[in-house]
């Protein structure tokens, strides 16, 4: 018996969860059209999971992990599995594939709530569905509709099933000898520097710097070490752990859980470091002294530098980094820690986001090189952050 329109939503709604040879998938699975035309699978992450995506040619797709369905998508432009796209019309009254954000709040009578650019969600009973529009305020303007996603996990919470299949990170992870072996270390790190290198990755530098991570595990210094990685496609963290006493992992998060996760801090590169990562160090940025919430102290080949935090608005605070000047370094070398913590609440007061603040031309985060400075600063106050304070408590060590 056909479904009308009202009927099958929860159809998608009481498959989420179940095996695929569940009845109620079956139905789902009918309902797309029987077959698929594509079936694609990948092991994901290690510990690996088994995700298995089931592409219907009218624009329905099942994704399944370890045989359990987590997202249920409705492709509403064509793709090479549906040349035609589904028909928004047959699964949600009132809302077309020409639907924009405010004709779907109406057609579910319900609040959206953003979720990521481009992307709104709605609860529903049972789940959720989230609607992504092309890019640039797609929202706003008819037909610039995409898909819609259905899950049980609320959106923004946990990495998406469909960036399983990320066209810039799902194939990092290296493994030796096929898809079900051991992690392939040093293939890993290669493959992760190559990803950085071409864009697809970006390196967060308040983690364990890529180059460092097998010296560092080598050395035996540390429980665990972690570099994170920022996929510039699908936005999702990729960390890569290696245990002293333990297999390699390899996994997916969002931003929130990827910052939970637990680090020591870094021991002094002398303890771990080859000759030439030791000279490198010689060079770089260090930390001195620091202020919780207001300022750090660095040091780098004999220059002083303030990063002073600084009230943009009541949303908005940022840091200034600045070169103390010869009189700036000599009332400190006579003021010390009460010098610089006056120093910075008058950068605080004369923000460099005023036009006629004496920081402003001196600010090096404002400036051409502001990313190299950021993250020479970032490595030098890796272990001495808020952040990085809540890494080594949740690492118990």
């Amino acid at each position: 018996m056909a479904l009308t329109r009202k009927q099958r939503i929860p159809l998608i709604l009481d498959a989420l969860w179940l095996a695929e040879a569940d009845p109620a998938v079956g139905q789902l699975v009918a309902v797309f059209g029987d077959d698929p035309v594509e079936i694609a699978e990948r092991h994901v992450g290690e510990p690996a999971h088994l995700s298995r995506r089931l592409l219907f040619a009218s624009g329905g797709e099942i994704i399944l992990h370890d045989d359990m369905v987590v997202q249920v998508l409705l492709r509403l432009t064509p793709t090479s599995a549906a040349p035609q796209g589904l028909d928004l019309s047959e699964w949600v009254p009132k809302a077309t594939n020409d639907a924009t954000l405010d004709v779907l709040k109406k057609a579910f009578t319900t609040q959206p709530h953003y979720s990521r650019p481009d992307t709104w969600y709605f609860a529903l009973d049972g789940g959720y569905v989230e609607f992504s529009f092309a890019k640039g305020q797609g929202w706003k303007t008819p037909k610039n509709l995409e898909s819609a996603s259905f899950t049980v996990d609320k959106p923004g919470l946990a990495c998406s099933p469909a960036d399983d299949d990320c066209p810039a990170c799902s194939d990092i992870l290296v493994r030796e000898g096929g898809p079900e072996g051991a992690v392939d270390v040093d293939g890993t790190v290669a493959s992760l520097t190559a990803a950085v290198s071409e864009g697809r990755l970006k390196e967060n530098n308040t983690w364990v710097a890529l180059n460092d991570l097998t010296m560092l595990h080598a050395s035996r210094l540390m429980e665990r070490v972690e570099s994170q990685l920022t996929c510039t496609v699908c936005r999702r963290i990729t960390c890569f752990t290696l245990f002293r006493d333990a297999p390699a992992a390899f996994g997916y998060y969002l931003l929130n859980d990827a910052q939970r996760r637990p680090l020591e801090a870094i021991p002094p590169v002398e303890l771990w470091g080859d000759e030439a990562r030791i000279t490198q160090d010689r060079d770089a940025m260090h930390y001195v002294d620091h202020e919780a919430g207001s300022w750090f102290l660095v040091e780098q080949q004999g220059t002083l530098y303030l990063d002073a935090r600084y009230v943009v608005n009541s949303m908005v605070d940022l840091s200034a980094l600045i070169a103390l000047t010869d009189v700036e370094v000599a009332a400190y070398r006579d003021g010390g820690h009460d010098y610089l913590s006056r120093l910075a609440t008058k950068i605080n007061n004369k923000g460099p986001h005023l036009e006629d603040s004496p920081y402003r031309e001196r600010n090096l985060l404002g400036g051409a090189d502001e990313k190299i400075y950021r993250a020479a600063l970032d490595r030098a106050i890796i272990n001495h952050t808020w952040a990085a304070r809540q890494r080594q408590a949740s690492s118990g060590i």
